[in-house]
Protein backbone atom coordinates (compact mmCIF):
# COMPACT_ATOMS: atom_id res chain seq x y z
CA UNK A 1 0.00 0.00 0.00
CA UNK A 2 1.21 3.48 -0.73
CA UNK A 3 1.00 6.45 1.62
CA UNK A 4 -2.31 7.52 0.11
CA UNK A 5 -3.95 4.17 0.84
CA UNK A 6 -3.93 3.04 -2.79
CA UNK A 7 -2.18 -0.12 -3.79
CA UNK A 8 0.61 0.15 -6.28
CA UNK A 9 1.11 -2.37 -9.04
CA UNK A 10 4.63 -3.06 -10.24
CA UNK A 11 5.22 -4.45 -13.68
CA UNK A 12 8.13 -6.70 -14.58
CA UNK A 13 9.78 -5.13 -17.64
CA UNK A 14 12.34 -7.90 -18.16
CA UNK A 15 12.16 -9.79 -21.45
CA UNK A 16 12.89 -13.17 -19.94
CA UNK A 17 16.20 -13.72 -21.76
CA UNK A 18 19.35 -13.34 -19.72
CA UNK A 19 21.72 -11.20 -21.79
CA UNK A 20 24.62 -11.34 -19.32
CA UNK A 21 25.52 -14.92 -20.26
CA UNK A 22 27.04 -13.78 -23.57
CA UNK A 23 30.48 -12.93 -22.25
CA UNK A 24 32.57 -12.74 -25.42
CA UNK A 25 29.75 -11.06 -27.33
CA UNK A 26 29.47 -8.47 -24.56
CA UNK A 27 33.21 -7.76 -24.70
CA UNK A 28 33.08 -7.50 -28.49
CA UNK A 29 30.04 -5.21 -28.40
CA UNK A 30 31.55 -3.06 -25.64
CA UNK A 31 34.83 -2.83 -27.51
CA UNK A 32 33.18 -1.64 -30.70
CA UNK A 33 30.54 0.55 -29.03
CA UNK A 34 32.09 2.11 -25.93
CA UNK A 35 29.64 4.11 -23.86
CA UNK A 36 31.68 5.95 -21.30
CA UNK A 37 34.51 8.08 -22.69
CA UNK A 38 34.75 10.55 -19.80
CA UNK A 39 33.70 10.79 -16.18
CA UNK A 40 30.12 11.74 -15.35
CA UNK A 41 30.59 13.65 -12.12
CA UNK A 42 32.72 16.57 -11.00
CA UNK A 43 34.60 14.19 -8.69
CA UNK A 44 35.64 12.14 -11.76
CA UNK A 45 37.99 14.86 -12.97
CA UNK A 46 41.05 13.11 -11.48
CA UNK A 47 39.92 9.46 -11.39
CA UNK A 48 37.33 8.83 -14.12
CA UNK A 49 35.81 5.37 -14.55
CA UNK A 50 35.47 4.75 -18.27
CA UNK A 51 35.15 1.84 -20.67
CA UNK A 52 36.94 3.35 -23.67
CA UNK A 53 40.68 3.68 -24.04
CA UNK A 54 42.57 5.48 -26.80
CA UNK A 55 43.73 3.24 -29.65
CA UNK A 56 47.11 5.00 -29.59
CA UNK A 57 47.96 2.91 -26.50
CA UNK A 58 47.88 -0.33 -28.48
CA UNK A 59 51.26 0.19 -30.20
CA UNK A 60 53.28 1.02 -27.05
CA UNK A 61 51.63 -1.81 -25.09
CA UNK A 62 52.42 -4.33 -27.83
CA UNK A 63 55.96 -2.94 -28.05
CA UNK A 64 56.37 -3.37 -24.28
CA UNK A 65 55.17 -6.97 -24.45
CA UNK A 66 57.56 -7.64 -27.34
CA UNK A 67 60.45 -6.06 -25.44
CA UNK A 68 59.48 -8.15 -22.42
CA UNK A 69 59.95 -11.33 -24.44
CA UNK A 70 63.21 -10.01 -25.90
CA UNK A 71 64.35 -9.26 -22.34
CA UNK A 72 63.57 -12.85 -21.32
CA UNK A 73 65.55 -14.20 -24.28
CA UNK A 74 68.51 -11.91 -23.62
CA UNK A 75 68.45 -12.77 -19.91
CA UNK A 76 68.73 -16.48 -20.67
CA UNK A 77 71.47 -15.77 -23.23
CA UNK A 78 73.40 -13.66 -20.73
CA UNK A 79 73.06 -16.36 -18.09
CA UNK A 80 74.81 -18.81 -20.41
CA UNK A 81 77.72 -16.36 -20.32
CA UNK A 82 77.79 -16.29 -16.53
CA UNK A 83 75.34 -13.50 -15.67
CA UNK A 84 73.04 -13.77 -12.66
CA UNK A 85 69.32 -12.88 -12.54
CA UNK A 86 68.92 -10.06 -10.00
CA UNK A 87 65.15 -10.34 -9.66
CA UNK A 88 64.62 -12.90 -6.86
CA UNK A 89 61.19 -13.96 -8.13
CA UNK A 90 62.44 -14.63 -11.65
CA UNK A 91 65.61 -16.28 -10.31
CA UNK A 92 63.43 -19.05 -8.85
CA UNK A 93 62.57 -20.22 -12.35
CA UNK A 94 65.96 -19.79 -14.00
CA UNK A 95 67.69 -21.81 -15.37
CA UNK A 96 65.58 -24.83 -14.41
CA UNK A 97 62.25 -24.08 -16.03
CA UNK A 98 62.42 -21.66 -18.95
CA UNK A 99 58.77 -22.14 -19.92
CA UNK A 100 57.53 -21.08 -16.49
CA UNK A 101 60.02 -18.22 -16.47
CA UNK A 102 58.78 -16.85 -19.80
CA UNK A 103 55.13 -17.42 -18.88
CA UNK A 104 55.43 -15.71 -15.51
CA UNK A 105 57.42 -12.81 -16.97
CA UNK A 106 54.88 -12.19 -19.73
CA UNK A 107 51.93 -12.63 -17.34
CA UNK A 108 53.26 -10.13 -14.82
CA UNK A 109 54.08 -7.61 -17.54
CA UNK A 110 50.65 -8.11 -19.14
CA UNK A 111 48.88 -7.52 -15.82
CA UNK A 112 50.93 -4.37 -15.29
CA UNK A 113 50.01 -3.12 -18.76
CA UNK A 114 46.36 -3.93 -18.13
CA UNK A 115 46.43 -1.80 -14.98
CA UNK A 116 48.30 1.05 -16.70
CA UNK A 117 45.84 1.12 -19.60
CA UNK A 118 42.87 0.98 -17.20
CA UNK A 119 44.35 3.95 -15.33
CA UNK A 120 45.45 5.83 -18.45
CA UNK A 121 42.73 8.49 -18.09
CA UNK A 122 43.50 9.10 -14.43
CA UNK A 123 45.78 11.87 -13.23
CA UNK A 124 48.91 10.65 -11.44
CA UNK A 125 49.64 12.79 -8.40
CA UNK A 126 46.92 15.05 -9.86
CA UNK A 127 49.48 16.49 -12.24
CA UNK A 128 50.03 14.34 -15.36
CA UNK A 129 47.90 11.78 -17.22
CA UNK A 130 48.40 8.11 -16.43
CA UNK A 131 48.96 7.44 -20.11
CA UNK A 132 52.43 8.95 -19.70
CA UNK A 133 53.39 5.98 -17.50
CA UNK A 134 52.91 3.61 -20.45
CA UNK A 135 55.50 5.58 -22.40
CA UNK A 136 57.82 5.72 -19.36
CA UNK A 137 57.71 1.91 -19.12
CA UNK A 138 58.37 1.66 -22.87
CA UNK A 139 61.44 3.90 -22.57
CA UNK A 140 62.58 1.92 -19.52
CA UNK A 141 62.31 -1.39 -21.39
CA UNK A 142 64.16 0.08 -24.40
CA UNK A 143 67.00 1.20 -22.08
CA UNK A 144 67.08 -2.24 -20.45
CA UNK A 145 67.35 -3.96 -23.84
CA UNK A 146 70.14 -1.57 -24.88
CA UNK A 147 71.98 -2.36 -21.63
CA UNK A 148 71.60 -6.11 -22.13
CA UNK A 149 72.84 -5.84 -25.72
CA UNK A 150 75.86 -3.90 -24.47
CA UNK A 151 76.53 -6.66 -21.91
CA UNK A 152 76.32 -9.24 -24.67
CA UNK A 153 78.95 -7.33 -26.66
CA UNK A 154 81.27 -7.40 -23.65
CA UNK A 155 80.62 -11.05 -22.82
CA UNK A 156 83.21 -13.57 -23.96
CA UNK A 157 81.99 -15.52 -26.99
CA UNK A 158 81.12 -19.15 -26.62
Amino acid sequence: MSEQGLSTVEFDRRSGTERRHKTMAAYWHGGLNPRRRAGRRASDIHYPIIDWYPPRLLAPVLAILGLCMLDAFLTVLLMTHGAVELNPLMALFLPHNLGWFAGLKLSLTSMGMFILVACSHMRVFRSFPGEVLVYVVLIGYACLIAYELKLLELAPSM
